[in-house]
C-alpha cells in the first residue's frame, strides 16, 4: 500500500511545488511507482511534471476525480509506472462544490460525506497501486489543504527562512494535529525542510537557526538553498535538461534524509 506525503505550509512561495515535484522524479529514477496529486489550484505542479499549461487539463483534473468519485479516469501518464492527478484553475471551485454541490460547469453534483475526506477516500481505489502519493498543496489553510493532510501518514513542511514564514508553522502545525485526530491516516509531521535559502543574508540564517531552535529534532540537516538551475527546472524540466544534475544535487541529499525518517517511522 502507497506511503502519503504531503508538502505544505500556509504560505506562498516556499518551495512546495518544485519539492514535490522533484521528490517524486527521484522516487522513480529508484523504481518506485508513484502518484503526483496537485492540490494547488495553481496548477504548478502539474505545470512542472507535464510541461502542458494546467489549462490543457480542463476536465480531466483531481476536481472531476473528486466530484465523479472517479480517480483512475483521470490520472495522466508521466513515464512508466509515475502518474500525475492534475489541477488547474477550477479547483479554486472545490469549497463551492463542497457546500453547495454546484460545479464550475454549472452541473449540480450534491456531495453528501466528511469534506475533509473526499480525497482521501478517493485515493483508497489506487492506494495497492503505487508504492508513493506525493501531494502538493496552495499557500493557504483550504479544503484542498485539509483534504491532503487528512489523506496523508506524512507531512513535511517547508520553510522559507522569514519572518513571516516562522510564524506560519505553529498554525500549520496544529492543522496537522487536526489532520490526526480527524482523519484515519494517523497523519503525523515527518519532519521541517529548511529551503529558498539566500546565503547572502543574515537574516536567512538567523531565521534558519530560530527554527531549529524551536523543533531541534524536526528539522532535517539538509537546507535547500537558491540555485538558478532549481529555479529554471520550471523552464527546462525533467527531460534533456543540461542543468538537471547541479539542480537536484541539494535536493537528493534531503530526499536520503526523508526516506530515511519514513523507514524509522515505519519500523
Amino acid at each position: 500500500m502507497a506511503i502519503t506525503i504531503t508538502f505544505g505550509i500556509q504560505k506562498g512561495g516556499c518551495g512546495k511545488s518544485t519539492t514535490a515535484g522533484i521528490l517524486s522524479y527521484l522516487l522513480h529514477q529508484d523504481g518506485f511507482r508513484v502518484l503526483s496529486i496537485d492540490m494547488d489550484s495553481q496548477g504548478n505542479l502539474t505545470e512542472l511534471l507535464s510541461a502542458q499549461p494546467s489549462n490543457e487539463f480542463i476536465g480531466k483534473s483531481v476536481l472531476e476525480a473528486m466530484q465523479q468519485t472517479d480517480v483512475k479516469t483521470y490520472l495522466q501518464p508521466i513515464s512508466k509506472q509515475w502518474n500525475l492527478l492534475p489541477a488547474n484553475n477550477f479547483l479554486a471551485t472545490f469549497a463551492r462544490w463542497i457546500y453547495t454541490g454546484k460545479t464550475y460547469q454549472g452541473d449540480h453534483v450534491p456531495f453528501n460525506g466528511n469534506p475533509s475526506l473526499i480525497l482521501d477516500e478517493l485515493l483508497n481505489q489506487v492506494r495497492d497501486d503505487y508504492d508513493f502519493i506525493i501531494i502538493d498543496t496552495p499557500p493557504s489553510l483550504s479544503e484542498q489543504t485539509t483534504n491532503a493532510l487528512c489523506a496523508s501518514e506524512y507531512v513535511a513542511v517547508m520553510f522559507e527562512c522569514s519572518n513571516w514564514c516562522y510564524s506560519a508553522v505553529p498554525n500549520f502545525m496544529s492543522s496537522i494535529e487536526s489532520a490526526n485526530s480527524f482523519g484515519s491516516r494517523d497523519t503525523k509531521m515527518i519532519g521541517i525542510l529548511r529551503t529558498m535559502n539566500d546565503v547572502r543574508r543574515s537574516d536567512a540564517k538567523a531565521f534558519n537557526e530560530l527554527i531549529a531552535e524551536d523543533y531541534p529534532d524536526d528539522v532535517f540537516k539538509t537546507i535547500i538553498t537558491r540555485k538558478a538551475p532549481v529555479g529554471r527546472l520550471s523552464l527546462y524540466g525533467f527531460t534533456d535538461n543540461a542543468e538537471l544534475k547541479a539542480g537536484l544535487d541539494q535536493y537528493n541529499h534531503f530526499y536520503k534524509e526523508l526516506i530515511s525518517r519514513v523507514q524509522d517511522q515505519r519500523d
